[in-house]
């Protein structure tokens, strides 16, 4: 993927999110309420970028690429 998400306001709020939650996994913060929310936020501006998630199997090796990067950069 050549977009750097990591520099994309929807995912620094997600990270900001992520940590203000207290939740231990950056899979089930996805899950549910302000973690889906911003992640909903953060793939439309992928697809913005050009980043095609149509495919089920693209849109899942994003939201993996996700969690990890949440996991080393905002645990």
């Amino acid at each position: 993927m050549s977009w750097d998400f990591t520099e994309d306001a929807a995912f620094l709020a997600l990270c900001d999110a992520y940590k203000e939650s207290g939740e231990s996994s950056a899979m089930e913060f996805l899950a549910h309420g302000e973690g889906a929310f911003h992640f909903q936020e953060l793939a439309q501006n992928a697809a913005g970028e050009g980043i095609d998630l149509s495919d089920s199997a693209d849109l899942e090796a994003f939201q993996q690429e996700v969690i990890d990067t949440m996991q080393d950069l905002c645990s």
